[in-house]
């Protein structure tokens, strides 16, 4: 049974017609060509599927397309505006906090939602937060001070 979901994705109003089982992730990459919402493992334990639903990130396996009408939809794409990286993207190219880069878009929305509700995080405290996303390449030590860094950069823009 098809359903009609219309919200608001990366600050646009959009509508779809998708089956009652069609999940979040692939709504996003395949109606509305966003693939920088990654598919990993979708059983919610690697985070590479990480968007924000009404500013609060979820893991889009495991989300029903039907659960997002009437919501804010935002994926890494919509993160920078103007043409300049988000801070934490920027963070992360300065501190080499990726390598193969299939975690990062994940990551960098599971860290702006920290920075968001914390935004002078302890290192225990990114790495709590970043606990349901994994990363095969980095061993983390790097992500954790690109998190930091991006912090300390977006507390200054707002001085």
């Amino acid at each position: 049974m098809d359903v009609q979901v219309s919200f608001t994705l990366n600050g646009k109003t959009v509508s779809a017609a998708a089956s009652s089982a069609t999940l979040l992730v692939d709504l996003l990459r395949n109606r509305f060509g966003l693939t920088g919402t990654h598919v990993g493992c979708d059983t919610s334990q690697c985070g590479a599927c990480v968007v924000h639903v009404d500013g609060a990130s979820v893991k889009s396996c495991t989300m029903l397309a039907a659960q997002v009408d009437g919501c804010a939809v935002d994926t890494i794409e919509g993160l920078s505006g103007d043409g300049e990286l988000h801070p934490l993207q920027q963070a992360f190219h300065e501190h080499h906090a990726l390598q193969c880069g299939f975690c990062t878009p994940g990551m960098i929305m599971s860290a702006a939602d920290l920075l968001k509700r914390n935004p002078r995080p302890s290192e225990l405290e990114v790495r709590d937060w970043l606990e349901g996303n994994m990363c095969r390449c980095t061993g983390y030590h790097n992500i954790v001070k690109a998190v930091r860094a991006a912090a300390g950069a977006m507390g200054e823009e707002g001085s």
